[in-house]
């Protein structure tokens, strides 16, 4: 009865069928994960950043001991300096008349780019012309080419009615002048050449209705009301082809964006006055 007492017992313990969770291996395949992305996104950041920014950081992580050790550093990190520390000048900002004119130089070179992605725009680019004037910045649609007196491209032959040619080309002008702030003028002009059967519109009518036409469009597109400072009718007074009126090439539109408030051009004559 004593041996019996005195004999071990021995509990034996079957694991269960099933495979239980694999371990912890996964957790460090997400994490490897985890940190290839956000260095993903800083590298995506750091490519649209300014080339100040990007030199900070070069600098930073080739001596990051010894960088931007400067009074006033405001990195997180002791004796450190933030990444926006850089001995490199911030680009400077436009300034003054020159500099507004830079700005509406890369807007007319912007511009030019975005119409030349419009399916078909070479056969018609002879009729766009994009260029800077005193005053600021010229966009005009020319209506007829030198060989054909009957051709309209932008509107329909001796009407304001846009064609599906105009309605598209002042679209793209429009979105893209809607990222300025400047002031704009719209003007209308026709050749020299004048109505036979009505005397009740003119070339007067034609040329302001034609502007009035495209202000309505550029509006829709992005412009505000209040960025366009006026819309002006010239008939044929002011032609393109100064020796020849009558060349169907002055029928056209002029979008001219202002380089200078015209206020501040007003009170400056008033003070010469």
């Amino acid at each position: 009865m004593a041996d019996e007492e005195q004999q071990p017992i021995i509990i034996v313990k079957k694991s269960g069928g099933r495979g239980g969770h694999h371990g912890g291996s996964w957790k460090v395949a997400y994490a490897d994960f985890v940190t290839a992305l956000m260095a993903f996104f800083l590298v995506m950041w750091l490519v649209n950043q300014e080339q100040a920014v990007k030199d900070a950081v070069q600098g930073y992580f080739n001596d990051p001991v010894n960088f931007g050790k400067k009074e006033g550093s405001s990195s997180v990190l002791p004796g450190g300096a933030s990444i926006f520390d850089s001995d490199v000048p911030p680009p400077k900002q436009p300034t003054g008349e020159e500099g507004l004119k830079e700005v509406l130089e890369k807007a007319g070179n912007q511009l030019q780019m975005e119409l030349a992605k419009i399916p078909g725009f070479d056969a018609i680019k002879e009729h766009v012309h994009v260029e800077m004037i005193p005053e600021g910045l010229r966009i005009q649609l020319i209506e007829a080419s030198s060989t054909d007196d009957n051709s309209s491209y932008f509107f329909d032959l001796g009407s304001a009615k846009l064609s599906d040619k105009g309605i598209q080309i002042l679209t793209v002008i429009g979105q893209e002048l809607g990222n300025l702030d400047n002031k704009i003028v719209v003007e209308g002009h026709t050749d020299s050449k004048q109505y036979h059967y009505n005397d009740r519109y003119s070339n007067w009518e034609l040329s302001a209705d034609r502007a009035n036409s495209a202000r309505k469009l550029l509006q829709e597109k992005e412009i505000e009301s209040g960025q366009i400072y006026a819309i002006r009718g010239y008939a044929d007074n002011s032609p393109m082809i100064t020796d020849n009126p009558a060349d169907a090439r002055n029928r056209r539109i002029a979008i001219v964006v202002l380089a200078r408030d015209p206020g501040e051009v007003s009170r400056e004559i008033a003070i010469s006055d």
